[in-house]
């Protein structure tokens, strides 16, 4: 399997497992993560949805390989069409980026909610220095991510971005030291789990719906299309009432 998934309490870890080739992206790898994220939408078990790589790093990018060879895809834009399934899951997604995250492993990363970042992360867009341009969603996650001018910088000169400014312009959410980073990882989805899987489905779909609205017609939008209240609030205010007092 070129992607994994393993669960535990709540948390799916999906893998991208082709460390012998620093998990650069293939169709089958896209086909695997597509089912697996299918699979995710059915599963009401799973809270939070974590995306990594194994070995050495996150990914180094799309397979050239396979581009020069003129790999076959399902339909056009089927790439694109698979992150926006991953991106529009009912779930908070995470990307841990440890070591290479370029080009099209950025674009991956960008489809995932935020990104957690060992201090070995790496994060670069080199398409204009092998004459592609983006087509899995960079031109349009990037600015909405760092803003126009810095996606601009980093498309147009393809310079590498090393963890510390990656957290400073944005791009990731937070930075630990990569002898942290596996507890980093499991405190940060331990941290979502033990919130309402119901605010963080409506949140995201909120969310989605009013980003680049105007303030006004966002906040009407939150108005008319506020989701209300979970099945579990009464549980959640019943335990914390009952705490006894310090």
């Amino acid at each position: 399997m070129s992607v994994t998934r393993d669960d535990k309490n709540g948390l799916a870890i999906l893998t991208l497992n082709r460390p012998d080739k620093l998990n650069a992206l293939t169709v089958e790898m896209f086909e695997e993560l597509r089912r697996h994220v299918l699979d995710l939408y059915k599963d009401e078990s799973i809270g939070c949805v974590v995306l990594r790589g194994a070995g050495k790093c996150f990914s180094a990018g799309h397979d050239l390989a396979d581009i020069s060879k003129g790999e076959k895809v399902p339909s056009r834009g089927w790439h694109s069409e698979t992150l926006r399934l991953m991106e529009r899951l009912p779930k908070p997604v995470i990307a841990a980026v440890h070591g290479h995250c370029y080009t099209g492993a950025l674009e991956v990363a960008l489809a995932a909610d935020f990104i957690l970042a060992a201090e070995s992360a790496k994060f670069a867009d080199t398409h204009a220095k092998w004459a592609l341009t983006p087509i899995w969603g960079m031109s349009q996650r990037l600015p909405r991510r760092v803003g126009i001018a810095a996606a601009k910088r980093l498309m147009f000169t393809a310079e590498t971005v090393k963890a510390a400014d990656a957290l400073r312009m944005g791009l990731a959410e937070k930075v630990v030291p990569d002898a942290e980073f596996e507890q980093a990882i499991e405190q940060l989805a331990a941290q979502i789990l033990a919130n309402s899987p119901f605010s963080h489905a409506a949140n995201k779909r909120l969310l989605e719906a009013t980003d680049a609205r105007d303030l006004d017609s966002g906040l009407q939008w939150e108005i008319l299309n506020n989701e209300g209240v979970g099945p579990d609030m009464q549980a959640r205010i019943g335990a914390f009432m009952s705490k006894p007092k310090s």
